[in-house]
């Protein structure tokens, strides 16, 4: 159904086939719904673009909103929650309270968090986009003033702050290390193909070939989207008769399967270079040279973009590129055979 403007809370009620009342309890939480219930009228509340006004219900009982809406794409990224705590850290100051929510990198539900967020009527929106969402409905809301920054990945279909890291620069500074160190046969394994994040940093992984004058091999490129999906990814660039020498993998999940899949095919002499920093990385044997992000600097960069938009800024959305770093440790400086 498309999206009516001025929907009520009668018309969520009709779309979704439950009482006006369930659809109040929904929207002010007070009182009981099933899960199953809830998830269908905040769906609905998304595609009818229903806003009930809970800043005038704030008004009412005399509170007073200070909060800012989040949305990230796994709870269980610690790189999510180190960006969180800059951003959260850096507006204390301004008595701003910090809500977050996890898309669990689906359209839907960050659409549903995003409508919740606006019906309450949040002081500021972040966002970081799953891979196949669009943001066109955000126009109004940006149009009226609402600060709105996206992080780790920009928007699609609104224009708005951003801040991201230095995805291309990194990804060739480290794969230029591995060809440094004389390999030629070097893997590549990600995310999918339609991540922000990965299309930037395979094609700096790209840029870094060509510049070396290496023919690019699509066998050597893999996608692993989690430890396992990663490790097997490993066995595979190494099999064949032309098996890869080092790998490059382009994001925190794929270099934990990395270290996992050659751990257990007892490969020590396969130089590794990952993307984005890992706990204990320095303890591995060898300890794991990475490209490391400061998502914390992402949080305070989107932190003070927000803050200038609350102070009247009211120029043109910019988009903030946070640094990378190599951070030799002993994994990326194996030679080649």
């Amino acid at each position: 159904m498309p999206k009516v403007r001025g929907a009520t809370m009668s018309d969520v009620a009709r779309e979704v086939g439950v009482t006006a009342k369930t659809v109040s309890r929904v929207v002010n939480g007070d009182g009981p719904v099933a899960e199953e219930t809830r998830a269908r009228v905040l769906e609905a509340m998304a595609r009818l673009g229903f806003r009930p006004n809970l800043l005038a219900r704030n008004m009412r009982v005399g509170a007073r909103d200070s909060t800012v809406g989040l949305v990230i794409p796994d709870m269980g990224n610690p790189f999510f929650g180190t960006l969180a705590g800059g951003f959260e850290t850096a507006v204390r100051s301004r008595g701003l309270t910090l809500i977050v929510g996890s898309s669990n990198e689906t359209s839907e539900l960050e659409r549903s968090l995003i409508s919740t967020f606006l019906a309450r009527r949040v002081t500021a929106l972040l966002v970081v986009p799953s891979a196949d969402s669009e943001h066109r409905s955000l126009r109004a809301e940006r149009a009226a003033g609402l600060p709105v920054v996206f992080l780790d990945r920009p928007a699609a279909g609104v224009t708005a702050d951003c801040v991201v890291s230095a995805n291309r620069e990194g990804a060739r500074a480290g794969v230029a290390h591995l060809i440094a160190h004389g390999h030629r046969r070097i893997a590549f394994i990600g995310d999918s193909p339609k991540l922000y994040t990965r299309r930037e940093r395979f094609q700096g992984y790209r840029d870094a070939l060509a510049e070396a004058g290496i023919p690019f091999d699509r066998a050597l490129v893999e996608i692993g989207h989690d430890h396992e999906a990663a490790a097997a990814a490993v066995g595979r660039v190494l099999g064949g008769t032309a098996p890869a020498t080092a790998v490059f993998a382009a994001n925190n999940f794929a270099a934990t399967g990395a270290v996992l899949g050659l751990a257990r095919l007892g490969r020590r002499d396969v130089a590794l270079v990952g993307f984005d920093d890992l706990p204990l990385a320095e303890v591995l044997d060898p300890p794991l040279t990475v490209v490391a992000q400061d998502p914390a600097e992402i949080g305070r960069a989107a932190a003070g973009l927000l803050m200038s938009r609350l102070d009247g800024d009211r120029s043109k959305a910019r988009t903030v590129v946070v640094p990378t770093r190599l951070v030799a440790r002993g994994s990326g400086e194996l030679p080649a055979p």
